[in-house]
């Protein structure tokens, strides 16, 4: 298989030999590896990463945007909340007061700013379980 090396596919493609890494273990493009371990770059490779490039540009978005929308492909339930919250409308609870809601509002505001400041909870408190 004629192919080239992470180093050579950077001098042709542009990207950065750090960013070619980055890009694979985003899942953008899939690199075949030689026996000894060596990302190898093909024709197909080389054509991932130019239309790769061409859709960052002709779209303005980042590598991260990309990768985000390839998470939402591959992850249905993250797929359905995302939407889910596109459509919903704010509504107050029905157990609080209109003249409370305000209030109520910061109040869970600050739990969870302190839940996600907080190393432990960062790992351990789903945003869910923050009253």
């Amino acid at each position: 298989m004629e192919a080239l090396t992470i180093h050579e596919a950077a001098e042709t493609t542009g990207w950065s030999s750090r960013m070619l890494r980055y890009i694979e273990r985003s899942g953008l493009v899939e690199t075949p590896r030689s026996e000894s371990g060596y990302r190898l770059y093909g024709p197909a490779q080389l054509q991932r990463l130019r239309t790769l490039r061409e859709l960052l540009q002709k779209f303005e978005v980042s590598l991260t945007d990309v990768g985000f929308a390839l998470r939402l492909e591959r992850d249905p339930e993250l797929r359905g909340a995302i939407e889910d919250w596109l459509r919903a409308e704010a509504h107050r609870p029905d157990h609080v007061a209109q003249s409370e809601w305000m209030s109520w509002e910061q109040r869970k505001h600050e739990r969870l700013l302190q839940a996600s400041a907080s190393p432990i909870a960062q790992s351990t408190t789903p945003v869910a379980e923050v009253r």
